[in-house]
């Protein structure tokens, strides 16, 4: 199939979806189904069926959730979920049976309390002052990313790989192997954590003998995980420098970002020239940064017309085969 871009941009019940994960929708999509026709296209063969790929891109990853919404509307049930970073995080709530909506009503009673979150927080600070610099230089230390986990994940997210109810793939990076970690099996969480560990803000992860950080840094939407699936929905949530009304040059912190962001859609550019989604969906969110967690609310508010969007694009692809 032909990549599909939108630019702007509960798990379906057990009658809107077979026990095999594929689509069962029997009424139009305008209805909030799919059609039989377009089931019958693309019903559970021997490669499987629908994947989906979350991408990292921090706070900006709350947009993943109004595609989980999407999803669970249109009783689409994907049979592979890879995950980076935030679409790690988001990619084991929905694999562990979490709804679209389950999982908003979370990340917004979380982070809708900036004071709650602040108070979370100032109990991973580090114990004494001593802790407060790191043995290498005085900067401050990070926190421990598997106790941020800990405190901030749906109860609901499973504690190993094997208790999914989804195929996950969860990527994080190989610091001295220099490459990315795969992680489908093991300890869930601590899979989860290595695969946020953001330099500077995180320590990194040790995991199976090796010493892991984000996994954004290698494989920031890791589409060529779900090779063999017939068809692949991708959500970038990378997002791009955009220039400022009252500013032609970037200051040194949006330089910082923005470069890394440029770096990060570079290695997307060249991942998809090898391995395509059928529908590439890049909600509106740039205005958004990497940390800006306490705007859950207006991010999912910029993120809700892709809901819309992969319902359509969804339609198209399908009419199209």
């Amino acid at each position: 199939m032909r990549r599909s871009t939108v630019s702007t941009g509960r798990r379906a019940s057990a009658a809107a979806t077979s026990a095999g994960g594929r689509w069962t929708g029997k009424r139009r999509l305008e209805d909030g189904n799919l059609r039989g026709d377009q089931e019958a296209r693309v019903s559970k063969g021997q490669n499987g069926g629908v994947g989906l790929a979350l991408g990292g891109g921090g706070a900006r990853g709350l947009a993943h959730i109004p595609v989980l919404e999407a999803l669970d509307e249109l009783g689409v049930r994907p049979e592979r979920i890879a995950g980076t970073s935030i679409g790690a995080i988001f990619g084991a709530a929905y694999a562990s049976g979490m709804t679209g909506a389950e999982i908003r009503a979370h990340t917004l009673d979380v982070l809708g309390q900036p004071a709650r979150v602040l108070r979370k927080l100032m109990e991973l600070l580090p114990r004494g002052f001593r802790e407060m610099f790191t043995r290498s230089a005085l900067m401050p230390a990070q926190f421990d990313a598997g106790r941020v986990i800990d405190l901030f994940l749906p109860a609901g997210v499973k504690q190993d790989f094997c208790e999914l109810e989804i195929p996950l793939s969860i990527v994080a990076t190989d610091f001295y192997g220099w490459h990315e970690a795969e992680l489908t099996t093991g300890p869930l969480r601590q899979a989860i954590a290595a695969s946020i560990a953001l330099p500077v803000i995180f320590r990194p992860v040790t995991m199976g003998g090796r010493v892991l950080i984000d996994g954004g840094i290698v494989n920031p939407l890791p589409v060529d995980k779900l090779a063999g699936s017939k068809l692949v929905i991708a959500v970038d949530v990378v997002g791009g420098p955009e220039k400022r009304a009252k500013r032609e040059t970037p200051s040194a912190t949006e330089a910082i970002f923005g470069a890394s962001q440029i770096l990060m859609q570079a290695i997307i550019t060249e991942k998809l020239r090898h391995d395509k989604a059928d529908i590439l969906l890049r909600p509106a969110i740039n205005q958004f940064r990497v940390l800006d967690f306490l705007k859950a609310r207006a991010i999912l508010e910029a993120a809700g017309p892709v809901k819309e969007e992969l319902k359509i694009r969804l339609d198209q692809v399908l009419s199209a085969v």
